[in-house]
């Protein structure tokens, strides 16, 4: 099992950055791919960014550009670098940790942290 741990959301005006980290603990070495989600009040969970085992990432049109997802092997940890932020980026942003084992496949989650982009 996978325990998701995220930190670092806040208040921001928009254009400034924040810095999305993401714990991960337990059994880790089953993960084969992480990624940070947002969820805005009234509208479905997105994918903001992922990254496969081997480093491929992957980043939808809206945030391409001035996010990075990153991680730190050694440290267990996700990072999610956000840039020129908007208010329209708004929203609780989500770990997310897809893992294997012997049943089939696991998708983990942590319990959010709140990011806010004011005007």
């Amino acid at each position: 099992q996978v325990q998701l741990v995220e930190s670092g959301g806040g208040l921001v005006q928009a254009g400034g950055s924040l810095r999305l980290s993401c714990a991960a603990s337990g059994n880790t070495f089953s993960i084969i791919r992480m990624g940070w989600y947002r969820q805005a009040p009234g509208k479905q969970r997105e994918l903001v960014a992922a990254i496969a085992n081997g480093g491929s990432t992957n980043y939808p049109d809206s945030v391409k550009g001035r996010f990075t997802i990153s991680r730190d092997n050694a440290k267990n940890t996700l990072y999610l670098q956000m840039n020129s932020l908007k208010p329209e980026d708004t929203a609780v942003y989500y770990c997310n940790a897809l893992g294997l084992n012997g049943l089939g496949q696991n998708d983990y989650w942590g319990q959010g942290t709140q990011v806010t982009v004011s005007s």
